[in-house]
């Protein structure tokens, strides 16, 4: 079982506890939205994805469908925040009834950009192994289960070039948006409403901590988030 961080501040226990007694919604149409970005985390084949047959077959736990991708991701990060809350309003011995109604009055939304992977290459020996390969056509380079970078197209017939002796200075590195997180935080609950920026910064930190402890943690070990 995965051990949740510290539970930090103890200011984030009594404004739980102070949401939980007050627990009143904002009036009708009026809610607080809170942006943020994760960024510096890598890219876990789950986060890509492909339609053609060979690559799903070679590629184990890559996503078979764009919308696939993007909802892995959603359920990654969204399921590691509101496990932090739930967490909290445990650790402050509230009701699961009352710690139900406080995410009740909690909306995480997350916007992801998958990149797709018309082709790949499975390397186990490092991205060096592939060097002199001749005539390469796939799109990823995966080593392990993580997408390392792509194969970008040669001038003159539009082909992956990855297989040429300056290879390492061929591939392409992962687009930014793809190793770019952004969501928001929207809550109708009266005091949530006016948590300051830090105490969102405190439990996206957090969160964060929870997901390098949890499978794929290891691409998250590095991945930070900040609050807009």
């Amino acid at each position: 079982m995965a051990r949740f961080p510290s539970t930090g501040p103890f200011m984030i226990t009594v404004l739980i506890i102070k949401t939980v007694l007050g627990c009143g919604v904002m009036p009708s149409g009026q809610s607080s939205t809170q942006s943020f970005t994760v960024s510096g985390f890598s890219l876990p084949v789950s986060m890509v994805y492909s339609g053609v047959a060979t690559v799903q077959t070679e590629v184990h736990g890559i996503a078979t469908s764009r919308d696939a991708a993007k909802a892995f991701v959603e359920r990654l990060v969204m399921q590691a925040i509101l496990d932090i809350l739930e967490h909290q309003g445990r650790s402050a011995l509230l009701p699961d009834a009352i710690i139900s109604s406080i995410l009740d009055q909690l909306r995480v939304q997350i916007n992801y950009d998958p990149m797709e992977c018309k082709g790949a290459t499975v390397v186990a020996g490092g991205p060096k192994a592939i060097m002199g390969t001749a005539g390469m056509t796939p799109h990823c380079i995966i080593v392990g289960n993580t997408v390392t970078g792509t194969c970008p197209p040669r001038a003159n017939n539009g082909r992956p070039d990855c297989g040429m002796t300056n290879m390492p200075m061929m591939l392409m590195s992962i687009s930014g948006n793809q190793k770019t997180i952004t969501g928001t935080l929207m809550t109708t609950n009266i005091i949530m409403a006016n948590w300051s920026k830090s105490m969102w910064q405190n439990v996206l930190n957090r969160a964060l901590r929870l997901s390098a402890v949890r499978p794929f943690g290891l691409h998250f070990i590095t991945a930070f988030a900040t609050v807009n």
